[in-house]
């Protein structure tokens, strides 16, 4: 009986990588779009006195967003953010399994929050039809989407580490 629900988690957790792959490779595939938007500006001004008119707006409403929030989950997954440790990052026994879980949760209640928060202020901006007007008439809802989408992944991660993952001490004698 246990064998086809750890096969189900096992494939939980596939998804659950290449969904974090996919909006990591978007979230620097606009850090790319980012750096070869403001040289183009700096070099088309400097050379010709020709801005890229969009460039500020697309990058400021659509790229910074997305390159700071689509990677957030895979970078957790990989242990590749800053972090204060004040403890050791394993503890023997139920204290331990504790503290493992509430490092997970508490965070995931936060970026939960975040994650409601951003997806009512992106469905409101559907809603509405924001609009930031420029050059180009630029779409808020858009813009604002990827906030929900990138810490909800996370949430989905660290509430996956906290009930699916193997327990460290699991692995240990």
């Amino acid at each position: 009986m246990r064998q086809p629900m750890e096969e189900g988690l096992n494939v939980i957790g596939t998804i659950l990588d290449k969904t974090e792959d996919t909006l990591h490779f978007v979230g620097c595939f606009c850090l790319i779009v980012v750096v070869v938007l403001i040289n183009a500006d700096i070099l088309l001004r400097l050379f010709f006195n020709v801005p890229v008119q969009f460039q500020f707006e697309l990058t400021e409403l659509y790229l910074m967003p997305a390159l700071a929030t689509l990677s957030l989950s895979r970078v957790f997954r990989s242990g590749g953010h800053l972090a204060l440790d004040f403890m050791p990052e394993h503890l023997p026994g139920a204290f331990g399994r504790f503290v493992t879980k509430t490092r997970l949760l508490l965070p995931a209640a936060f970026f939960g929050a975040v994650t409601y928060m951003a997806g009512k202020f992106a469905f409101l901006a559907f809603l509405h039809g924001d609009v930031e007007y420029g050059v180009v008439n630029w779409p808020l809802g858009w813009a604002y989407a990827v906030v929900p989408v990138g810490c909800g992944v996370l949430v989905l991660r660290l509430l996956y580490d906290a009930f699916v993952k193997d327990a460290p001490e699991s692995t240990q004698s």
